[in-house]
């Protein structure tokens, strides 16, 4: 998975097409992302103590890695990503415009 914490990314499909954020976790095994802002869900929350409240949370849930696309870091449009070797270093590559992530 060419996508990791930290990268900011643009949703390319799906019902939050076009929104923009920052990639919180990272499931690779799985294939999926977490992004701050995206794919929110509510989950109801029940009171612990007799009297107390309860509580709805907004929880940003997992969208699948292939409906994220990497935003380049010098024009800041969706690239994809490639790998570059240096030596014994590997670095990541925005195949639009060549630099590195």
């Amino acid at each position: 998975m060419k996508i990791k914490k930290g990268d900011t990314v643009r949703i390319v499909s799906g019902k939050d097409r076009g929104k923009t954020g920052k990639v919180t976790r990272a499931f690779p095994k799985d294939g999926a992302v977490v992004v701050e802002g995206v794919n929110v869900k509510k989950r109801h929350k029940k009171t612990r103590k007799s009297g107390g409240k309860g509580q709805i949370l907004s929880i940003a849930a997992p969208v699948d890695a292939s409906t994220v696309m990497l935003l380049d870091p010098s024009t800041g449009r969706p690239t994809r990503v490639g790998y570059k070797r240096e030596g014994e270093k590997v670095t990541r590559v925005a195949k639009r415009s060549g630099a590195t992530v």
